[in-house]
């Protein structure tokens, strides 16, 4: 696994709460460079971005983030809105309370309605894993196999703790066949990433794997 195959896998993301477009159009330039997947950045500058991309990078952002409590009609206005600006990728928060109550129904409608208005394009749904227990992380892995959705998510990046390599070998085992596996929230180098993807992880939020590959210099296409 090569430097270069870590890059594809990454969402470079900026989603802190004082991120300006000058910080955003790095990060649009700097996922072009080094070829990762998308970039994942607020609603606010989703229209701007994709515009200034052209086509050259999908544009991702979060909806219902960072806490994911926001009604149903807000979320899929909020993705019909996203949708509209251009993002081709939307990173949907689950609503928490609903799955301590054990209304998996609901969560499951919920991301079916986002799903509806997502159409064709990719739908992850961040389960937050560090305010869940391994019973509830194993139905929500059971939820989104049954859903619509496309990727089961780990983390905000905005909550108690980030993905663990634990919860990711649980995600594998529980997740259906066809459906993937994103990680977020403390990836902390290549070394990290590439252990994450060896237990089934498809995509990386992270921008600190972009920050090293441009200190880094040399061969990106160098084993890992």
């Amino acid at each position: 696994m090569t430097y270069r195959d870590i890059l594809k896998k990454v969402d470079h993301t900026l989603l802190k709460q004082p991120s300006t477009w000058e910080q955003i159009r790095e990060i649009c330039d700097d996922a072009v460079k080094y070829g990762t997947a998308s970039v994942c950045i607020p609603p606010s500058f989703v229209k701007q971005a994709a515009e200034y991309l052209d086509g050259k990078m999908p544009v991702c952002t979060v909806i219902g983030f960072p806490n994911g409590y926001n009604t149903t009609a807000v979320k899929v206005f909020e993705t019909k809105e996203a949708l509209k600006d251009g993002a081709e990728e939307i990173d949907m928060v689950i609503n928490i309370g609903w799955v301590r109550m054990g209304q998996y129904d609901k969560v499951l409608a919920e991301i079916n309605a986002l799903k509806e208005a997502c159409g064709d394009h990719i739908l992850k749904v961040i389960i937050e894993t560090c305010l869940l227990t391994d019973e509830e992380k194993i139905k929500m892995c059971e939820t989104v196999a049954a859903s619509g959705a496309d990727f089961i998510k780990t983390s905000t990046g905005f909550s108690d703790a980030g993905a663990t390599k634990p919860d990711v070998a649980l995600m594998k085992a529980h997740m259906a066949a066809g459906k993937k596996i994103k990680v977020a929230g403390g990836i902390a180098d290549f070394n990290d990433a590439r252990e994450f993807v060896l237990l089934g992880a498809d995509r990386l939020g992270t921008s600190r794997l972009v920050e090293q590959a441009k200190k880094k210099g040399g061969d990106l296409d160098a084993e890992i």
